[in-house]
């Protein structure tokens, strides 16, 4: 089965604030990201919560994508990383039924296919952003439960395997570094 963003999602805007340095609530931006689109685990609260409506407080398993600049991803929020409200870079996408797991649906956001659909109707020159519409009509295939969750676990896997293939790269880097400079001494 296929469907729309839009049609599994309430899908909103973030918050415009300015960060006060202390506060309540964690005032997510893209800066708080790594390369991969990973949480940092230290986040501090910056934004105070008088004023924030509750709307835009985030619940776990919401999904933020981050629409505007040339580094497009999505993001699954965890327990761990509330009280937050999420900067208006992102779209909050929370899912609305039972039919769609929040990893899964970061996967696909994340997926190259569709950041390429997504990055091919962004709108700007100088700092590209994807409109609100233009990320609600993007079809989504559904799959059962089970095979969105084999789907997560194998992404999983593959992230890891890279990730000890590029340290395993990075290290053997090193010993031959070490074994030339060994060779000249």
């Amino acid at each position: 089965m296929k469907t729309l963003i839009k049609d599994i999602t309430n899908l909103q805007t973030g918050l415009f604030a300015k960060p006060a340095g202390v506060g309540d609530l964690v005032y997510l931006q893209s800066k708080h990201f790594n390369e991969k689109g990973e949480l940092y685990a230290n986040l501090y609260p910056d934004l105070p919560a008088e004023g924030i409506s509750e709307k835009h407080l985030l619940k776990n398993g919401d999904v933020l994508f981050a629409a505007k600049g040339a580094k497009n991803f999505a993001a699954v929020l965890e327990n761990h990383n509330l009280p937050a409200v999420a900067s208006t870079s992102f779209f909050v996408l929370r899912i609305n039924n039972g039919e769609v797991l929040p990893h899964y649906l970061a996967w696909f956001l994340n997926h190259p296919a569709t950041l390429a659909i997504l990055k091919g109707q962004a709108i700007g020159t100088s700092i590209p952003s994807i409109s609100k519409q233009v990320l609600e009509e993007i079809e989504i295939p559904v799959p059962a439960l089970e095979i969105q969750d084999i789907i997560i676990r194998l992404n999983k896997l593959r992230n890891k395997e890279k990730e000890l293939k590029q340290r395993i790269e990075s290290l053997r880097e090193k010993q031959i570094q070490q074994k030339i400079l060994n060779a000249i001494k």
